[in-house]
């Protein structure tokens, strides 16, 4: 037997007054999701525990059966050692996003029109840049998907325990980073990041790229913001944990990264853009390729329902789900497998941002105990024979299915 556990990224939503006091999920026409409802089990989850709001990477981390509260130090070295950054002990990485300040520098677009190409050029001219003052410090610098970017200091005396300079709202400055501990490595750390914004302005503002982007009324992506700081954790590979051949498909650097800090085999599909626009035909025929090969468990995460939920576009999100359940509907045909759909947070139109909401969980396969559940949404699955479950229960529960788990007792 096989398992896969998809997570349509941000996908759970709360009930909205434009659809008639129904989710985007209920709105949204899905035959597939819900057929696996009626010849499933369903339920509900929280990703961490009730209430908790969990970042895409806590709440995948608790999915595949790792303590977010061990194993995350921050998003940072996910990120990086997503896009194939060796991350080394002692390194501090940090997811960035491209972003657009205006001349007074304040922060007018935080995701710089969600730029989706050439970023490379961007990243080449911020890699290996030398800090006056700080020539001890080596600066690493390479892009992700869109608008996403990965940095890692590496050198002596630093620190992940500083702040954030994302303002996460538009209209702001960047924030000045701050040391959390008052130690001297985290005050050194904090100093290098802020002269690396402010200079990474000074670097961007006048890429032939950016003056590209603005001669087509573009935004530019003349700044970085660095956040998630974190050092790299020490996680038992996924593959000696279960006893399975695993692999990881995705399509943000963050969830490559959480794969391959796991030790799962990475696969990258062509046209996967982590937005709205991403190619789902590519995703499909991937998750069905990689299916018949060796590999025992596929990990996918799709991620445009999240990033519809973050920008506040109902009819985006709604489109983008309906797009996502054809995907299911070809998963849905691969024998002998059990399939497990759910999101690893809700991403609410109203609230723009993750919340601590459960989300809706379906798991397909031989001898399942179907429920009378007969739709998959928000509502519907509560009513489910799964009941409220945590997303550490996941593995246990598929372990158990596939028949691969030990007893408990005598």
């Amino acid at each position: 037997m096989k398992g896969i556990i998809m997570i349509i990224d941000g996908m759970a939503d709360r009930p909205l007054k434009e659809l008639d006091n129904k989710t985007p999920l209920e709105a949204a026409k899905t035959p597939n999701m819900d057929k696996m409802a009626k010849i499933g089990i369903n339920g509900i989850m929280d990703p961490i525990k009730p209430g908790i709001r969990a970042g895409s990477d806590t709440s995948h981390i608790s999915i595949l059966g790792y303590d977010p509260y061990q194993v995350y130090t921050g998003r940072g070295p996910f990120e990086a050692a997503g896009v194939g950054i060796e991350v080394m002990p002692g390194d501090i990485a940090f997811r960035c996003n491209f972003s657009t300040a205006n001349e007074e520098g304040l922060i007018i677009d935080r995701r710089a029109g969600r730029i989706r190409e050439k970023t490379e050029k961007l990243a080449s001219s911020l890699n290996s840049v030398q800090l006056e003052g700080f020539e001890d410090i080596e600066i690493i610098f390479k892009e992700s998907t869109g608008h996403r970017a990965v940095l890692v200091l590496r050198g002596q005396g630093l620190s992940d325990q500083v702040t954030d300079a994302d303002p996460k709202k538009e209209g702001k400055s960047p924030k000045k980073i701050k040391a959390i501990d008052g130690s001297p490595e985290a005050e050194k750390t904090a100093a290098v990041l802020n002269k690396l914004v402010s200079e990474s302005y000074q670097i961007l503002k006048d890429h032939p790229l950016n003056l590209e982007r603005i001669n087509q009324k573009e935004p530019p992506a003349n700044i970085i913001l660095p956040r998630g700081a974190g050092a790299v954790p020490d996680v038992q590979p996924f593959n000696e944990k279960y006893g399975l051949k695993s692999a990881c498909i995705a399509e943000t650097g963050l969830i490559m990264g959480i794969g391959k800090l796991a030790d799962m085999d990475i696969i990258e599909v062509e046209g996967a853009t982590g937005g709205v626009d991403t190619d789902l035909n590519s995703i499909s025929r991937s998750i069905v390729e990689n299916s018949a090969k060796e590999y025992d468990f596929l990990l996918i995460n799709i991620d445009g329902a999240d990033e519809a939920g973050h920008d506040g576009n109902l009819q985006e999100k709604v489109q983008f789900i309906e797009k996502v359940d054809a995907v299911i509907g070809e998963v849905m045909k691969i024998p002998e497998t059990y399939f497990i759909l759910t999101a690893d947070h809700s991403t609410p139109i109203s609230v723009m941002d993750h919340t601590g909401d459960p989300v809706p969980l379906v798991i397909n396969g031989p001898e399942i105990r179907v429920d009378d559940v007969e739709q998959f949404d928000e509502r519907s699955a509560t009513k489910g024979g799964l009941c409220r479950i945590r997303g550490s229960d996941i593995m246990n529960i598929l372990m158990d299915l596939m028949n691969n788990s030990d007893k408990f007792g005598a």
